[in-house]
């Protein structure tokens, strides 16, 4: 009893330690559960912003935290430091990182901070994942159409192969690219995939890139299609396959919308109809230079411009219908948005402003801010101003007036004098009808010899209309040094909206030194891995803390893939009993077209005792094109000319891609007139049952009968011993 006694006291002192032992590490890490720190979850944080998009870690602490840029070594390991300079607004980082971080994802953060040199194997990463090519003449070439293949893990990336695989791979070929066999991507380098499409049948043609690497998964692939025809055919591209308004202030008129209809192949485009339907079509206007009259000639475009008027609160939604002659049939363009009470919006690009270090008594130096009006009523704006350091003013050029449509943008210069030695800090105050929007500005001031970084460019980057796959033609800005001493690149990133739909090259970059009246190059590129518009941010940091945005916009333009979706009433059907010889059975099979694009059916391919029958109401005899949104009855006769169960089918092929659908049938056959037993019927020329007799004459009964006496003599004798032995 004594040692049980002295047992359950030792259990109960061990869950007093556990227990203390767990509010202790509670205490000290703040936090009821445990959560393992992702040093390397938190490096891709640190280098690509959150993952709701905006500002990268870099922008403010440069390429690695090992630098110490802006004391961000304070937070290694502790990411309530972190935490509270978020929530004190330094650096302006409040407003660019506030509840866009989880607690998890600020722990992973402080963990890289802490170990900066954290390391992982390579990533292999693609875009776009598909290539989608316009309709080509048979035994032509189309334009080529490229992938970028991007190594974003920390390992070297080796590409092993590059192949080509799929039901069509002899219909494409690679042609040229940076990414060959043997290839090796340092981490965050990039290098393309090159394709062009020779089509050698008609119809749609598919096939998939093979890349072989030693990254994660050891193989990426990506998709291959577009349509062969035989003759030149038109070809149907669309800047947008779907339009969100946004929140829309009820009974009044939103922004106009456009999209852009081009001829992308080889002959001219018809455009059939347009028209909107849905359940809130009505609250849509259309508009613009597409007309069914004016078919738009290859390489040509037009757009179509809409504006959305919804009448109450609440989601709407419709969609806009093109028909047209396309070898890719027709286009069907969503439209969403939702009826909102009055909604004043507004937001500035950048959203803070880093002048870093200028020299005394030197020239002033000008950075634009951006404002927006991202609400669904017009902004007024009331007051523009500045506070804090008297060195910062608003300079001439101020296109901001008194109010802002809504979608509309103006700027505001922002002027940095630098009179007296020290650092700097200000803000500009933007009160409108939207709630007060602030942008911090720093800078310093010295007396020393200072480097004065500039761009050439100070307006939006707007690129040309880009197709998906490929590459817009670069646009040069350079990054030159007006100073009296040297500065060195922290980094050259993107940021923003979308900033993995463009792309930097060029000689600036990280830790370059840029001498006095020196300068570099930056190359931007748009390659966008989806339809509509696009948006980033080039964001250069220099060494002095000075830090230069340039906005970039463009379009991304769609090539629709025509879709085959036959439906088939019913898939399987047993016709049951037929005679042989007979007429047969038939049963009728509806084939459905639901789609907006007609669906060429090439082959009927029947086995077994099943065929085809073509009437006055049946479907055209094979092949024949099955209108979009249309139904016609298959009709199948079943006509045995063997006895027994007989199982067959019918296989569909379309002309237009190598979708394939069947048809299962069974069905059983009787004896009938013109009967012709196979090789494994049993044939009973006797009366019935088990007799086997020929013109009424069974060889058997005579066996039977004394088989039958037998039987009754044993009976007998059996009977006989039995009373004997009573």
């Amino acid at each position: 009893m004594k040692s049980r006694c002295l047992m359950h006291i030792k259990r109960r002192a061990l869950l007093v330690g556990a227990l203390g032992a767990g509010i202790l590490l509670e205490l000290v890490t703040g936090a009821s559960s445990a959560y393992a720190a992702d040093a390397l979850n938190g490096k891709s944080l640190y280098l690509n912003g959150p993952k709701s998009g905006g500002t990268s870690c870099t922008a403010c602490h440069g390429a690695s935290p090992a630098d110490n840029v802006n004391g961000i070594l304070r937070g290694a390991n502790n990411p309530s430091v972190i935490s509270s300079a978020w929530a004190q607004n330094k650096g302006g980082m409040g407003s660019l990182y506030n509840n866009k971080f989880s607690q998890s994802e600020i722990a992973d953060l402080a963990a890289f901070i802490g170990n900066p040199s954290v390391v992982a194997g390579p990533v292999a990463t693609v875009s776009p994942g598909s290539l989608v090519f316009n309709g080509t003449t048979i035994g032509q070439n189309s334009a080529a159409l490229s992938a970028t293949v991007s190594n974003t893990g920390a390992g070297s990336l080796t590409i092993s192969a590059i192949s080509l695989s799929g039901n069509d791979a002899g219909d494409f070929s690679l042609s040229g690219g940076s990414c060959n066999s043997g290839t090796t991507l340092a981490p965050s380098a990039t290098c393309t995939v090159q394709t062009i499409f020779q089509p050698k049948a008609q119809g749609t043609r598919t096939a998939n890139i093979d890349i072989n690497h030693n990254g994660t998964g050891g193989i990426s692939q990506i998709s291959l299609s577009g349509v062969g025809n035989v003759v030149a055919q038109p070809n149907v591209a669309v800047s947008a396959t779907n339009l969100n308004f946004g929140a829309v202030l009820v009974n009044a008129a939103s922004a106009v919308q456009t999209i852009t209809i081009s001829n992308s192949g080889q002959a001219p485009l018809s455009l059939t109809s347009i028209n909107l339907a849905g359940v809130n079509s009505g609250i849509f206007v259309a508009g613009g230079s597409c007309d069914v009259k004016n078919p738009i000639a290859a390489g040509s475009q037009c757009s179509l411009t809409l504006k959305a008027t919804p009448t109450s609160v609440g989601a709407f939604t419709a969609a806009l219908n093109i028909g047209t002659n396309a070898s890719n049939g027709n286009v069907v363009v969503s439209l969403t948005g939702t009826g909102a009470a009055a909604s004043p919006a507004l937001s500035a690009t950048p959203s803070t402003l880093a002048f870093g270090m200028q020299s005394v008594g030197s020239n002033p130096s000008t950075q634009q801010v951006s404002l927006s009006n991202n609400g669904n009523v017009t902004l007024n704006l009331t007051s523009l101003k500045i506070s804090g350091s008297s060195a910062i003013a608003i300079g001439a050029g101020n296109t901001c007036g008194t109010s802002l449509v809504v979608g509309a943008s103006c700027t505001v210069p922002i002027v940095f004098t630098p009179a007296v030695e020290g650092d700097i800090s200000a803000s500009l105050n933007i009160s409108s009808n939207a709630p007060v929007l602030q942008v911090p500005i720093t800078g310093k001031a010295s007396n020393l010899a200072v480097a004065k970084p500039q761009l050439s460019d100070t307006g939006t980057i707007q690129f040309s209309d880009t197709q998906i796959g490929t590459i817009s033609a670069k646009h040069t800005t350079t990054l030159t040094n007006a100073g009296t001493s040297a500065f060195k690149i922290s980094s050259v990133v993107l940021s923003g909206t979308q900033p993995g739909d463009f792309s930097l090259s060029g000689s600036c970059v990280a830790n370059l030194v840029v001498s006095p009246n020196a300068g570099c190059t930056i190359d931007m590129s748009f390659q966008p891995a989806g339809a509509g518009n696009k948006s980033a941010d080039l964001l250069v940091v220099t060494d002095g803390g000075t830090q230069l945005n340039l906005h970039m916009t463009g379009t991304g333009v769609a090539i629709p893939v025509k879709s085959i979706a036959l439906t088939i009433t019913p898939q399987s059907f047993d016709f049951g009993s037929s005679n042989v010889g007979g007429s047969g059975v038939t049963k009728r099979f509806t084939l459905s077209n639901p789609s907006t694009s007609a669906i060429s059916l090439s082959n009927a391919s029947f086995s077994g005792p099943f065929s085809a029958v073509v009437d006055s109401t049946s479907c055209p005899q094979f092949p024949f094109s099955l209108a979009p949104m249309t139904s016609c009855e298959l009709v199948v006769n079943y006509a045995p000319a063997l006895l027994g169960a007989a199982n067959g089918s019918v296989l569909i092929s379309s002309g237009d891609s190598n979708a394939t659908w069947t048809i299962s049938f069974a069905g059983n056959a009787l004896a009938g007139n013109g009967a012709t037993p196979g090789n494994n019927v049993v044939s009973n020329q006797g009366g019935g049952g088990c007799s086997v007799a020929r013109n009424g004459k069974d060889p058997m009964l005579p066996i039977l009968v004394i088989l039958a006496g037998i039987v009754i003599v044993w009976r007998k004798r059996q009977t006989r011993r039995t009373a004997r032995a009573d």
